[in-house]
């Protein structure tokens, strides 16, 4: 009678195990890292939220020639001419005066000539010049304040030569800030000359170039501009006054899950193939991948493409033919895609083996305890 009583509590965890097998099949209780094959690409794909695009030598060309999003965002200042320097109350100038004799008010070259002094532009935009008075500078360049100082000196030094220079700057800059090695306050007279020369004085950004976008605020105008565009021929002439905020807008993709190494993993090139991006993850588990099942989810919204998909679509790829390695190649992954390798079908049955295994292994266990 013990016996029997044993055998009936088996037979009451096998028929427990059994349930509970039969359950996780058909309820999806068993873990995943998301979701099954068939879930993805069920036998009826009408009425689908999304649109299913096989990746096959036959479609892969059509998908490689779909028109690209401007290299060089539209919402963007002209180019403009290079930064011109011209003086401001303020600025500090260093005068020197030549006349080609000894004797005169000034000295000849060959001493050096005469050193005025350092000047300073006052409120009303005049430096005061010995002999020369009052002259108005403000709001011109560096030549033409030496033209009007020359005019100034007309019948009180002969042939006199001027020299001007910017020994103090304090209105040809230009700001740097936010993702940026040195951030700060610049001079024109430094040597940059474009937005991109502008972030390289300021030590270069702190990411790679792709992974940020630059802020250039102009006459009180802003222009959102991805640093791609800046280096991919769209750089943009300083100005005085500019002021860049360099920002990270990170680009990535997310790999899900059969894969060696699921998580987020940055695009730091320009192109990144759906090989490169499986190669970046380890590839496919081999104990786990089903090859058949490789997907790509891409939003509606990807700012890869001159019209965005009116859809959300997936992308399916066979990875059990040899083709789809030259596929996969050819086929780049966009920030925001995400790469999911479903889960071979003897996985999934060993993952519920396993399960009924532990139940069964319970239940011999108490059952054989008297």
């Amino acid at each position: 009678m013990a016996s029997a009583g044993v055998g009936s509590r088996i037979g009451r965890v096998v028929a427990l195990a059994l349930a509970v097998l039969l359950a996780a099949c058909g309820d999806d209780t068993i873990p995943s890292a998301g979701p099954d094959m068939n879930a993805v690409v069920p036998g009826n794909p009408l009425n689908l939220p999304f649109d299913i695009v096989d990746l096959n030598p036959q479609t892969i060309d059509a998908i490689v020639k779909a028109p690209g999003a401007p290299v060089v965002s539209a919402s963007r200042p002209p180019r403009g001419a290079a930064p011109s320097v011209v003086v401001a109350p303020g600025d500090v100038l260093r005068v020197r005066i030549f006349e080609p004799y000894d004797g005169s008010i000034y000295a000849p070259l060959q001493k050096g000539g005469s050193e005025v002094g350092l000047l300073r532009v006052a409120e009303n935009g005049t430096i005061s010049v010995p002999y020369a008075g009052n002259v108005p500078v403000a709001g011109v360049g560096l030549q033409t304040v030496e033209e009007r100082i020359v005019a100034k000196l007309a019948g009180r030094a002969y042939q006199p030569q001027v020299v001007v220079e910017l020994a103090v700057d304090r209105s040809n800059t230009y700001a740097v800030s936010g993702d940026v090695k040195q951030p700060g306050r610049y001079s024109l007279l430094e040597g940059a000359k474009t937005v991109v020369d502008a972030i390289n004085r300021a030590g270069g950004t702190t990411r790679a170039p792709n992974q940020h976008e630059v802020i250039l605020k102009r006459r009180g105008v802003e222009y959102r501009l991805p640093m791609s565009d800046l280096l991919a021929g769209g750089d943009i002439m300083l100005q005085r006054d500019d002021t860049l905020v360099v920002i990270t807008n990170i680009k990535a993709f997310t790999a899900l899950g059969a894969v060696v190494k699921s998580g987020n993993i940055e695009i730091n090139r320009t192109k990144v193939s759906l090989l490169e991006g499986l190669g970046e993850v380890g590839g496919l588990s081999d104990n786990q991948a089903n090859k058949t099942g490789v997907f790509v989810f891409r939003p509606q919204d990807s700012a890869a493409f001159a019209t965005p998909h009116a859809r959300p679509t997936v992308y399916r790829l066979d990875f059990a033919k040899p083709s789809s390695v030259f596929v996969a190649q050819q086929f780049a992954i966009q920030p925001r895609d995400v790469i999911f390798v479903s889960n071979s079908p003897l996985y999934e049955a060993n993952k519920v083996i396993s399960v009924f295994g532990t139940l069964f292994n319970l239940g011999f266990s108490r059952a054989a305890v008297p």
